[in-house]
């Protein structure tokens, strides 16, 4: 059977108390964040207009989709009697 000495306390206490663990944890997310390659201005820029492009050409496509299917709809209704 295996011996069960590491449990959550026995961590905790090997960690440090609350406060250097908080200052360990912040100072591994600093050194993550100096790993992290960062767009430029440019690319941001250029991005965001792709995105905003693509938004505006779909949104107008299911707009048009849905006008139409609707259309397609009130016509089968019409023609077969209901309402």
């Amino acid at each position: 059977m295996a011996d069960e000495t590491t449990t959550l306390e026995t961590v905790r206490e090997a960690a440090g108390g609350r406060f250097e663990r908080m200052r360990l944890f912040l100072s591994e997310v600093r050194n993550e964040l100096k790993r992290v390659s960062w767009p430029s201005r440019k690319e941001v820029y250029a991005t965001t207009f792709v995105v905003i492009l693509v938004s505006l050409f779909f949104g107008l496509y299911l707009w048009l989709l849905d006008l139409g299917l609707d259309r397609l709809v009130r016509w089968i209704f019409g023609r077969f009697g209901a309402a």
